[in-house]
């Protein structure tokens, strides 16, 4: 599915007949296909989203804030 070529001719009739079927399911069946379609979905670990996070420019802007916070502020964190 990650090749998908959205120029490619598209078969209505068959994507319309499986929402149709999926729709007749009973939502225990429901759940068990999505369980199956999305079981192979490979996630991104907490290291790769952080890399994306650091490499990325969207938190860009908070560079330009002013620091309105110091250590002083609130309460001091204790390990249980």
């Amino acid at each position: 599915m990650n090749n998908l070529n959205i120029n490619k001719a598209i078969n209505t009739q068959l994507v319309e007949s499986l929402v149709q079927l999926i729709h007749s399911l009973s939502p225990a069946e429901q759940a068990l296909l999505q369980t199956k379609l999305l079981s192979d979905i490979p996630y991104p670990s907490a290291n790769e989203l952080t890399h994306l996070v650091e490499s990325g420019n969207a938190l860009d802007f908070l560079n330009d804030e002013a620091d309105i916070y110091t250590i002083a502020d609130g309460e001091a964190f204790q390990l249980p």
